[in-house]
């Protein structure tokens, strides 16, 4: 999964394997969007997911 930097509205693009799911504005939402696909995880330990790219920026930053 890859966590685009945020854009300047807000909120981040989130892919995986190059589909975009959405638009990510919190680490529920990035939870969410593993859930879909197919890997349970408690929104506290996104941070720490080895399967999350994040780029330009890291999880603490959502805002433009």
């Amino acid at each position: 999964m890859v966590v685009h930097p945020p854009s300047p509205t807000g909120g981040r693009r989130v892919r995986v394997d190059g589909e975009m799911l959405g638009l990510a504005h919190s680490l529920v939402d990035v939870a969410e969007f593993l859930r879909r696909a197919g890997l349970e995880i408690d929104p506290a330990e996104v941070t720490g997911s080895p399967w999350i790219d994040w780029r330009g920026a890291g999880p603490e930053h959502w805002g433009p």
